[in-house]
């Protein structure tokens, strides 16, 4: 007798439906309530058993799904299980799975990636542009009409605090989440290749969160940084993986140290240049050039001395193997000069300082390097022997101006201290050192020597603002920055900060608010949303509380506004594409494309 396959196939999933396998009891306990006595699933989750999509997942893969959770789906993290208990739901859903038939992979839209020379309005970095600055000369979208902006499309990650800025090119956008890079159709939203790997296990920091902030592109090649800080090269036109090297250097058991990866990396000299997240838990920050063609290192950049190093003085209590200065914000880079400007966080421990008197070089600095390299040119600390973790990693726009009556090369940074500062970037010379809030409790101003004038070393602000991306406008002469005034109302408790915050436009030269508006509701940590000044004379931002606006530069009149509903952690971009312009911002687990 002859059976049809098909036929075969319903029999043989039959027979595996009607073997109950009795769940172990740390399934029963926390899996059984929405999946299901047998996994078959209910009204509160999917069918694990005979599920397609978790029969193609190894162990290690199930672990870190797990650990992880899906929040965005409703199911929690359940890292804190023991890990006999982990390995148990572990091989119960593997058994329930063994018959599992598992379909072939799609063979996708069947669009082929090409690429070609750099297009005006294309978006080609994490900031648009290596310098820094978040301000972009299309003008299609004006003050006149952008009123008139509309959704073109969404794409879903499995991610729900998104912190990525999307890069576009050749009518192809790249985006990320958590050790996930898309290639999406720029047009539609429709996904071209994905790259995934499971969560690593056992991370600490923003490593462990699957913060992420987007890629950089070279020739045929696409680079990104995992969460246990390893740099990646995908092929450009599939999304597979080239290469792969870890950032950081080999240790002896002794000495492994907390490394995450959380950056966009940035594209110089034909070098791969990317930095680590992770001084809160104690590492030797460092930036890193890698060659793009195998991952090779050319040159690395201590931003901690060892001892007898110059800056070794300034840790009078000994030698700081482990003391902090991540680098995990991607840096500006000055063609004219080829030099690099990388800002550095916070020592380790952040908030006891007993063991490292001093003033803790390099942390809390920018760093300004030879960028074929790696030697510093000069640095600038903004926050000395910091008890506060005040991380210096907030962006370092480089801006070619007149300043002052005389042409002027600048670097113009709002520190999480409070203060402005307006530095020659040639030589590192502060030429402006003042408050951007109006209440400012740590220092008044800086010195003449170069050094802030502390008031109280403990004293707020120690998050007057962040890494999201700022923006200054040529047509203005206005520095636009998101502002926490944290020296002013009541302490609610994490995760809600103290204070308000406020999307404020600077005069560069004399450091004074032109305008600001109000962002309502409870300031929370973790949800700092840049802007994005253009041409058409706009500045867009994510309202740091759910919404996505647009307000007129010169006066900071609303003039559009989406309501996102969802708390906004990521800084917009733009870019053009068939004639036409088009604004993108992470908001949740979404990408959001707008229009005319």
């Amino acid at each position: 007798m002859r059976v049809s396959w098909g036929l075969n196939l319903i029999v043989m999933a039959g027979a595996a439906m009607g073997q109950q396998v009795t769940a172990p009891p740390p399934f029963a306990a926390n899996c059984a309530g929405c999946h299901g006595e047998y996994a078959h699933g209910s009204a509160k989750g999917p069918g694990l058993a005979m599920n397609p999509r978790v029969a193609v997942q190894t162990a290690e893969q199930l672990r870190a799904f797990l650990e992880q959770g899906n929040p965005g789906a409703g199911m929690p993290s359940f890292a804190d299980l023991p890990a006999a208990d982990m390995d148990a739901i572990t091989k119960y859903l593997r058994r329930l799975n063994r018959e599992t038939i598992v379909a072939p992979e799609a063979a996708g839209t069947g669009r082929k990636i090409t690429w070609g020379e750099p297009q005006a309005g294309d978006w080609l970095t994490y900031n648009g542009s290596n310098s820094g600055n978040r301000y972009s000369p299309l003008s299609q979208i004006r003050a006149s009409n952008v009123g008139s902006l509309k959704l073109k499309w969404v794409f879903p990650i499995p991610y729900f605090g998104l912190e990525t800025t999307p890069l576009e090119a050749d009518g192809v956008m790249y985006v990320t989440g958590q050790n996930q890079v898309f290639a999406l159709d720029a047009r539609t939203g429709e996904a071209l290749w994905r790259y995934s790997r499971p969560a690593t296990l056992g991370l600490v920091g923003d490593g462990r969160l699957g913060t992420n902030r987007g890629v950089a592109i070279l020739r045929d090649k696409v680079f990104v940084e995992t969460d246990n800080a390893h740099l990646v090269a995908l092929d450009r036109a599939t999304g597979k993986l080239v290469w792969e090297t870890s950032m950081a250097p080999e240790m002896t058991p002794a000495g492994k140290f907390h490394y995450g990866g959380t950056m966009a990396p940035l594209i110089v000299d034909d070098m791969v240049i990317a930095g680590v997240a992770g001084a809160d838990q104690g590492i030797r920050g460092f930036v890193a050039a890698f060659k793009p063609e195998n991952g090779e290192l050319v040159w690395r950049h201590w931003t901690v001395p060892a001892k007898g190093e110059p800056g070794s003085e300034t840790w009078k209590a000994g030698e700081p193997v482990t003391g902090g200065g991540s680098t995990w914000l991607t840096g500006s880079y000055d063609a004219s000069t080829d030099t690099l400007y990388w800002a550095t966080g916070n020592p380790f421990p952040d908030d006891d300082d007993r063991d490292r008197p001093g003033d803790n070089l390099y942390t809390n600095c920018v760093l300004a390097l030879d960028a074929r390299t790696g030697k510093l040119k000069w640095y600038y600390q903004f926050t000395p022997h910091d008890v506060l973790d005040r991380d210096a990693t907030e962006p370092n726009v480089l801006v070619d101006t007149v300043y002052k009556g005389a042409p002027s090369k600048l670097l113009l940074h709002a520190d999480r201290n409070g203060l402005f500062y307006v530095l020659d970037r040639n030589t590192g010379e502060v030429l402006l050192g003042k408050p951007f809030l109006r209440r400012d409790d740590w220092a008044s101003r800086v010195g003449r020597d170069g050094k802030p004038e502390v008031s109280d070393p403990r004293g707020c602000p120690s998050d007057a603002a962040n890494w999201d991306a700022t923006a200054y406008s040529p047509l203005t002469h206005l520095y636009y920055v998101i502002a926490l005034e944290e020296c002013t109302g009541e302490p609610t408790g994490y995760p809600e900060e103290t204070g308000q915050r406020f999307l404020r436009a600077l005069d560069i030269e004399t450091g004074k608010i032109v305008w600001e508006v109000p962002q309502p509701g409870l300031a929370r940590a973790k949800t700092w949303s840049g802007v994005l000044a253009t041409a058409g004379g706009v500045i867009f931002y994510g309202r740091p509380n759910g919404g996505f606006a647009a307000v007129d530069q010169r006066d900071g009149k609303a003039l559009w506004e989406f309501p996102t509903n969802v708390r906004m952690k990521a800084s917009p971009m733009t870019f053009l594409l068939g004639g036409k312009q088009y604004v993108a911002v992470a908001a949740g687990p979404n990408i959001l494309c707008f229009g005319l």
